[in-house]
């Protein structure tokens, strides 16, 4: 799949920025000033260290609140500093340049839908997941490229959190689940994650039981977007391409089969029940 769910594509390479790896180098040389380990750090700012390790090699995204953090231990000089190095992050850094005007959609949005039969949403897939699905992309992406995306993947999550406002609905065919993509323990931690997940307020996941004769998710994956302004927009990708769905008749459609499909899939809490019992049973 796509930048969204699987591999990123090489129809338009990944927006592979040296933004994160500026930041970084800038927070360790603070640091260093400081005469700070990144242990000593990580404990005074409230992370752990391999958190702060992996934001000054520039492969994860700094949470917002360590700047202000930052300045209670480094001092508001180099807080400053800091926050001009921030300037300069996009959180966009790895996503292919086909997926941005999505991305840049689903940030605002006031409701996200999802359907997908060919890989777990992006937004609900763990790390150990994430990984295993860009190891297994072919052409084999440069280790560069490819923790940059799954920085990407890591980051774009943060909406679910970070939207409380915004509904979020996920309906994933059952087979995926069944399907162990990376083994059992990559297929242990996902099951934790989705768990976790679901239990947010504004989120909610279905599958779509291995069984279904009324299913009206054969026309594929598809995605829904609900602009501030009450509008709806579509989205779908496959092999490397994508298309945006603007036309209103084209996306009330959409929305019509998405709706139906919810009514087909397992209920949420049915789902919750179907993921604890495949979760004990590895």
């Amino acid at each position: 799949m796509a930048s969204d769910n699987g591999g990123g594509g090489h129809c338009g390479e990944p927006e592979l920025s040296d933004s994160l790896k500026t930041f970084g180098a800038v927070l360790k040389a603070l640091r260093d000033e400081a005469r700070l380990t990144q242990e000593q750090f990580a404990v005074r700012v409230g992370y752990s260290a391999a958190y702060i390790a992996k934001i000054e090699q520039g492969k994860r995204f700094p949470p917002r609140d360590l700047l202000e953090r930052s300045e209670e231990v480094l001092g508001a000089a180099a807080a400053r500093v800091l926050a001009a190095a921030a300037r300069s992050l996009t959180r966009k850094v790895g996503l292919a340049s086909w997926f941005l005007q999505w991305a840049a959609i689903e940030e605002d949005a006031v409701s996200l839908f999802s359907y997908e039969s060919s890989v777990i949403p992006g937004l609900l897939q763990p790390e150990p997941y994430i990984r295993a699905i860009f190891e297994r992309r072919l052409p084999p992406l440069a280790q560069e490229q490819f923790e940059h995306q799954v920085t990407a993947r890591l980051e774009r999550q943060r909406l679910l959190e970070e939207r409380p406002n915004t509904t979020f609905s996920f309906i994933v065919e059952q087979a995926l689940l069944e399907r162990r993509m990376g083994g059992n323990e990559v297929t242990r931690d996902l099951f934790d994650h989705l768990l976790a997940v679901s239990r947010l307020r504004n989120v909610e996941i279905q599958a779509m039981p291995l069984v279904q004769e009324d299913h009206s998710g054969f026309e594929g994956p598809l995605s829904l977007a609900e602009t501030a302004e009450n509008r709806w927009v579509g989205y779908v990708e496959a092999h490397d391409s994508s298309m945006l769905i603007t036309d209103p008749k084209a996306a009330s459609a959409m929305l019509q089969r998405y709706g139906k499909m919810r009514s087909q899939a397992l209920s949420h809490q049915a789902t919750t029940s179907l993921l604890e019992q495949m979760r004990g049973a590895l």
